[in-house]
């Protein structure tokens, strides 16, 4: 299959199955890549969720899933499943149409380990937005391009209700814009917040910008593994981009593999703050 690369990046770009009605196309692909940083960070946002509830007393909180495309990351959490499981859920659906898709999606959510968490969804593609809306997976969307402009009105309302925001990849194409819009919609109230980085994009600049907000940001220990190079050409073009960034990718990215880093931004303590 034809790989295109992101000219600023030289990552692999998958636009195109991000404009399908339905994420058949999508999970396949993933599939070949292995891609499986998603479940790899949702015991890390399982973790958040407790940890908030501990912390605020709020039971029932909304994550905001930035870049979430279909739904995945809820779909994960609030099934319980693995990236295989999905990827097979919609392996040879061939002729089933996409309402199809969205009603058996919709029955699986009958047993929704997560009945108390709302999960919203921001993405720049309206079908992989509205598929994982109609499914049941996301209970509100934002279509929106927050780097480019302030959300409007009804956006900023959405992006509100947010009690804690995540993402696992979209770092890098979004940058401090977004994140400052997205937190600033909250009015005095900080979300909790976890990204998971690829190690090719600097978040230290990002954690700057948040600090002024009142944030605090750390970067957990470890790596993770987010999918395999798409060809021979994103690999030579990523390891050279980390290494012109000084970054050794002895025991990482060399193997054949994209990295990721997790970086947690929390509200310094105080009770505006909801500590």
């Amino acid at each position: 299959m034809p790989v295109s690369l992101h000219s600023s990046t030289g990552k692999a770009s998958f636009d195109d199955i991000y404009e399908r009605p339905d994420p058949r196309d999508y999970y396949a692909r993933m599939a070949e890549l292995d891609y499986q940083i998603p479940e790899l960070a949702k015991p890390h946002f399982q973790k958040l969720l407790d940890e908030y509830r501990s912390a605020t007393g709020i039971t029932a909180p909304a994550v905001l899933d930035l870049g979430c495309s279909y739904g995945v990351n809820a779909a994960l959490l609030r099934l319980d499943t693995t990236m295989a499981e999905l990827a097979g859920h919609y392996r040879g659906r061939e002729r089933d149409d996409t309402a199809a898709l969205i009603e058996r999606d919709r029955t699986l959510l009958a047993r929704d380990r997560l009945p108390g968490v709302r999960f919203i969804g921001m993405d720049a593609s309206r079908p992989a937005l509205e598929y994982g809306h109609a499914a049941g997976f996301l209970q509100d969307i934002v279509h929106a391009d927050l780097e480019s402009a302030d959300p409007t009105e009804a956006q900023r309302q959405t992006l509100a209700g947010a009690d804690l925001i995540i993402s696992t990849g979209c770092v890098g194409y979004i940058t401090e814009r977004t994140l400052l819009r997205v937190a600033r919609a909250h009015g005095g109230k900080l979300p909790w917040m976890a990204h998971f980085v690829l190690r090719m994009f600097a978040f230290d600049p990002i954690a700057t910008h948040l600090e002024t907000l009142g944030y605090q940001t750390e970067r957990a220990p470890g790596v993770y593994r987010q999918r395999r190079f798409a060809s021979q050409d994103e690999r030579t073009r990523v390891l050279n981009a980390l290494s012109a960034s000084g970054i050794d990718t002895t025991d990482a990215e060399a193997d054949g593999w994209l990295y990721a880093q997790l970086y947690l931004s929390r509200p310094k303590l105080g009770p505006e703050n909801g500590h």
